[in-house]
């Protein structure tokens, strides 16, 4: 207990923190079935019914979505700061996702309008929600340790991925063992997913505190938001170090959200897996997943967040070579399990950086263009993919092998951040406001 709370900023008591990586494990349920594990390949094999360009309206109606989070996340964030409204908005967002991911237990083969309706609305409100929940890190963590306790929160999601998987999995091997078809009993995990989001997410709201003061009243909501976002651009000299750590998650994450919108995908295409093998395939890369998050989670703020996470992309580079090359399961099932080593360690380090380089009375505005990046690559990654594999007749290897690409470009740019630097800029900003 004594070393979680010299973690934690003053007045922050641990039950806050258990509370604030409970989202993570809430939301991770949303992610891993929806988007990784199930959705999408009944989405390509059932709803589009197998056609050529199944994989490319999956991450269209993905990328879509993730547009319209690029759009209003940063305003988001800057409306969450002035008004101190995080807690508020994060409830309006997960309701529209546990609503929107149950929902889609109505969709079946040919409802391609509906699927992507609801995919566009759940994910949207995932996004959203993801940047909110990100922006309260600066507030409960020192900031020595945010890098400790970004990995507690990305460490328990993968739990929450897990457990979510593993109800999903006890479902569809007793549905289908009552002689229900497969594509007959997925729509099912998809309540299951929403009930687990639901429940899950209860502490977070019910224990976690909005430390923010508003700093406007209301009737000036939107005017002020646009006003502090346009000051925080115009100040982006200041954070040189940040906007370009910002610019290389553009490029990296690109990489990792094509590993998580594609792998049952791929797993189902270039593997020939059934949908129970996938599940049970990216139920066991949870558990890596989260040991990669709180290892690396650990090691972060003694290695140095640059160091970390330079590493982790190394790894990321060699383990897309690895699924390139795979034939047998063997090796295919090393590289599995070495994407959820990377994905844990990945997203922890890139997070906790970002809050070690923010203002934080900007946070939520960051936060924001955090999230746009990595919705930006999630449109660039797996658009790219599914572009590759249409144009190629269905090479997912080739695909697979141009995400590689990804994580190349962000390494050489992570080389150009100066941690040291950004980070004296941003308690610079912190020193003005006291004074």
């Amino acid at each position: 207990m004594s070393v979680v709370k010299s973690a934690l900023a003053p007045g922050v008591r641990p039950a806050e923190v258990w509370a604030w990586a409970m989202f993570d494990f809430a939301n991770s349920s949303y992610t891993t079935v929806v988007i990784t594990a199930i959705f999408g390949a009944y989405f390509v094999s059932v709803v589009a019914d197998g056609a050529d360009w199944g994989t490319l309206a999956w991450t269209s109606a993905l990328a879509v979505s993730y547009a319209l989070v690029m759009l209003t996340g940063p305003l988001i964030g800057a409306y969450a700061d002035v008004h101190a409204a995080k807690k508020r908005l994060l409830a309006a967002t997960t309701i529209g996702c546990v609503l929107g991911t149950a929902a889609l237990a109505w969709v079946g083969r040919g409802d391609l309008a509906l699927a992507v309706a609801l995919i566009v609305i759940s994910n949207y409100c995932f996004g959203t929600g993801e940047n909110l929940i990100a922006a309260f890190l600066p507030e409960i963590a020192k900031g020595e340790a945010i890098g400790r306790v970004s990995g507690w929160g990305w460490s328990l999601g993968y739990l929450g991925g897990l457990f979510c998987l593993g109800a999903c999995l006890l479902y569809l091997n007793a549905a289908t063992g009552r002689g229900l078809a497969t594509e007959d009993a997925v729509p099912g995990t998809m309540l299951i997913t929403a009930a687990i989001f639901a429940l899950a997410s209860l502490p977070t709201f019910l224990l976690l505190k909005e430390r923010a003061r508003p700093l406007a009243g209301p009737g000036h909501a939107f005017r002020d938001a646009f006003g502090r976002l346009g000051e925080t651009l115009h100040r982006a000299r200041r954070y040189r170090d940040l906007w370009r750590f910002l610019v290389c998650i553009a490029f990296y994450q690109a990489g990792i959200q094509t590993v998580i919108t594609l792998a049952a995908i791929y797993a189902d295409r270039a593997m020939g897996f059934t949908t129970a093998q996938t599940v049970l395939l990216l139920a066991v890369t949870n558990v890596t997943g989260s040991i990669g998050a709180f290892l690396f989670g650990q090691i972060q703020d003694r290695l140095g967040h640059k160091a970390t996470l330079a590493l982790t992309l190394q790894l990321w580079i060699g383990t897309v070579l690895m699924l390139w090359w795979a034939q047998g399961l063997t090796v295919f099932w090393i590289g599995a399990n070495l994407v959820g080593l990377c994905l844990g360690a990945s997203q922890s380090a890139g997070r906790a950086l970002v809050g070690y380089l923010s203002p934080e009375r900007h946070s939520g505005e960051f936060f924001g263009l955090w999230g746009l990046a990595v919705k930006l690559s999630s449109i660039i990654g797996p658009v790219t993919y599914g572009t590759v594999s249409w144009l190629s007749r269905g090479d997912h290897r080739l695909a697979i092998l141009m995400t590689g690409l990804f994580f190349v470009a962000g390494l050489a740019l992570l080389m150009t951040v100066d941690v040291a630097r950004g980070r004296q800029a941003a308690l610079a900003d912190a020193d003005a406001a006291a004074h």
